[in-house]
């Protein structure tokens, strides 16, 4: 390697499994369809952090094609940036513009996921439906979270694997959603086809303003693969 930044396997292992128990701990995976959900996202993470710390693939496969276009493009750490690359950023890659913003983008997706399970768990408590905060906002502001995150990731270190998973992880959390909502809309009957046609699903409305509403919600092992818990 040109730069032992690389063969990091340890840090691999680490990175993974820390963000893996993340997103067990989110998602509480029971069915088939939950545990699929978690196998994608713990593929996004595989790749996200080999590419990050062992093998710069990515890297491999654009050189032999653009190496001579984007002298940058090299299979350093530095080099991994592969935003920097393109825009012909010298400085340092951790102060970049797309560094900068990946920071915002994964710390405002863990903001987002705790500020909501504060809500989540103050409508358990008192046994109403979560409308209160970021859930005021979107109907799912949890998957909105998780998804803020990656695209963080994808921001700081994008790979050929990642940007070709992060859309297929929409498509499942939205049929997750999708789900989750005809059984919220069982249980909740009129309390929820109220809050639903006030709230969007995943892009808040600029004008929504913070709103509540009545409901019951009675807390299970599955808490957070119901909506509007996202």
């Amino acid at each position: 390697m040109a730069d032992s930044a690389y063969g990091l396997w340890p840090l691999v292992i680490v990175n993974t499994l820390l963000f893996a128990a993340f997103g067990l701990s989110f998602f509480h995976p029971r069915t088939n369809r939950d545990w699929r959900a978690m196998g994608a996202y713990t593929a996004f993470l595989v790749a996200l952090f080999t590419e990050m710390y062992g093998i710069p693939l990515t890297i491999y496969l654009l050189g032999s094609w653009l190496g001579s276009r984007f002298p940058l493009l090299r299979d350093t750490h530095a080099g991994g940036h592969l935003w920097n690359d393109l825009i012909g950023w010298t400085g340092d890659p951790h102060l970049s513009p797309f560094h900068l913003a990946s920071y915002a983008a994964i710390g405002g997706g863990f903001w987002l996921i705790a500020v909501a399970w504060r809500h989540l768990h103050d409508a358990v408590q008192h046994d109403r439906l979560a409308t209160t905060g970021p859930y005021a906002w979107v109907r799912h502001p949890q998957y909105d979270g998780f998804l803020l995150v990656m695209v963080g990731f994808l921001l700081q270190w994008p790979t050929i694997p990642t940007l070709l998973m992060f859309p297929v992880l929409v498509f499942i959390y939205a049929r997750l959603a999708r789900r989750e909502e005809r059984e919220v809309a069982r249980r909740f009957g009129s309390d929820w086809a109220e809050y639903a046609a006030r709230t969007p699903v995943f892009i808040p409305h600029i004008r929504l303003a913070s709103g509540a509403g009545p409901g019951r919600l009675r807390p299970t092992s599955d808490d957070i693969h119901r909506t509007p818990n996202g």
